[in-house]
């Protein structure tokens, strides 16, 4: 028996260690990047891992295509709301000192679900765990024109999409 807990123990620390908390939506600043409060007050920016939605905030670009539609949805799915940041296992913060969390909400992933409705790209220039999931999720939107694949935006004409 005690080899056995031996064994389940350093697993379970493993699979909660992932789990930084719950915060609460404060503010959508686009689709893909969100300001979270948590409960003892202190306030972060969160770059959703894994998708890249088309600008609307960067200074440097104009408002890409579907950018205010992803912004709405977003805001639509997790304002106010409580949501459960999971940390990327290798790479906490980016180079804007933002963290890096995937974004469940009710058991859904966030990220997953703005991929799979057309809102989002599978972001691909970094390497993450869900990274074969999400590309299968674009591929599929793609696919069914949904969102940002649909007739509005140019993206579906493209070849191929590093994002």
């Amino acid at each position: 028996m005690r080899r056995f807990t031996i064994i389940i123990l350093p697993l379970i620390l493993i699979a909660c260690s992932s789990r930084i908390g719950d915060a609460t939506v404060a503010r959508v600043v686009d689709g893909d990047t969100l300001g979270v409060t948590f409960a003892d007050g202190k306030q972060e920016k969160v770059r959703i891992v894994g998708i890249d939605t088309p600008e609307t905030v960067d200074p440097r670009k104009p408002v890409q295509c579907f950018g205010r539609e992803a912004s709405d949805y977003m805001k639509v799915l997790v304002s106010g709301k409580t949501v459960i940041l999971e940390k990327k296992p290798d790479e906490d913060r980016d180079k804007y000192g933002r963290l890096l969390r995937y974004v469940m909400l009710d058991g859904q992933d966030i990220g997953a679900q703005m991929i799979g409705e057309g809102y989002a790209f599978s972001y691909k220039v970094f390497p993450h765990p869900r990274l074969a999931q999400y590309n299968q999720l674009e591929r599929q939107a793609r696919s069914e024109r949904r969102g940002l694949w649909g007739d509005a935006c140019e993206y579906a004409s493209k070849k191929s999409s590093s994002r």
